[in-house]
């Protein structure tokens, strides 16, 4: 009797009260968690967890009153097992280097970066190419796998040993990948967000840019979202500021002397053919120069 009361007030309540409306697609129902394709990590809140690695920072940090273990995430990943900490940490603002001079940063697929600063300075970050350098390690490490027995869902055949051997091969020349993009990235990140105080990138579609099978490997490789999503976190954490550039502003098409907008560049024109003339809007070079940039696909 009591649970029908409860019911019919909470009926009641609901209809009393406006549907509330999400933004976004729907849903759906859960999705529970797969043992054959989800990375094995659980997260602690409580306990003791030995490392191997020194966490003496940490625990100057932990013990000076000045940070505070939230919790520990365990992962495994190549055969090893990680942890990560998440902390709540008292630091002081770091104050940047030159904080009156802001720097553009233009991302492409030639040049990683192509970095222009208030002071005329202009820098140049070459693509690394992490993955085109293990391209062919990579492709003889997925034939040796091809050639092994794997596992078979549909008869529920399991893989040989050679076969995890094989792909645990194969899977070390990806991380080693991955950790070489990831250190690339960081340190160039942190070398503009503890110089500048004002830092402009461009709002690109790296999701529509993905899109050209052409030069989607090269986009994917150079980590283009990654570097915008590590500035805004660096530079908030440094004090300075970040201005992201209107996706559709012509900054390639406009001439930097007279102003004058072409009304179509096509990409062969890059940096090494129109860095010593601009192209005005009727299509002749002017005698004036602009700063090279790197292009992107429109």
């Amino acid at each position: 009797m009591r649970s029908r009361q409860t019911f019919g007030r909470t009926r009641r309540s609901q209809a009393g009260n406006p549907p509330r409306r999400f933004t976004g697609r729907a849903m759906g129902m859960p999705r529970f968690k797969s043992k054959r394709k989800s990375r094995l990590s659980c997260r602690f809140t409580t306990g003791t967890i030995r490392v191997h690695e020194s966490t003496v920072k940490l625990l100057a940090r932990v013990q000076a009153g000045t940070a505070r273990i939230l919790s520990a995430a365990v992962r495994h990943e190549r055969g090893r097992w990680f942890v990560s900490f998440q902390a709540e940490v008292k630091r002081d603002l770091v104050r940047v280097a030159r904080p009156d001079a802001a720097v553009g940063i233009d991302l492409g697929v030639k040049n990683l970066a192509v970095m222009a600063d208030s002071a005329g300075e202009i820098r140049e970050v070459s693509h690394p190419r992490h993955l085109d350098t293990a391209l062919k390690q990579l492709r003889r490490a997925s034939r040796t796998v091809s050639r092994r027995q794997g596992p078979d869902r549909r008869t529920g055949k399991k893989p040989s040993k050679r076969w995890e051997k094989a792909n645990a091969a194969r899977n070390r020349v990806h991380h080693r990948v991955a950790n070489l993009r990831e250190d690339a990235l960081h340190k160039l990140t942190t070398a503009v967000t503890v110089e500048y105080g004002t830092v402009v990138i461009e709002d690109l579609n790296v999701a529509g840019m993905l899109r050209n099978r052409r030069l989607a490997r090269r986009i994917a490789d150079a980590g283009l979202g990654e570097i915008r999503r590590q500035l805004a976190c660096k530079t908030q954490r440094n004090g300075c500021r970040i201005l992201a550039a209107d996706r559709w502003f012509p900054s390639s098409k406009t001439c930097s002397g007279y102003g004058a907008v072409k009304a179509k560049l096509p990409l062969h024109v890059g940096p090494t053919n129109a860095t010593p003339a601009a192209w005005s809007s009727t299509g002749t070079p002017t005698p004036h120069t602009t700063s090279p940039r790197s292009r992107q696909p429109q």
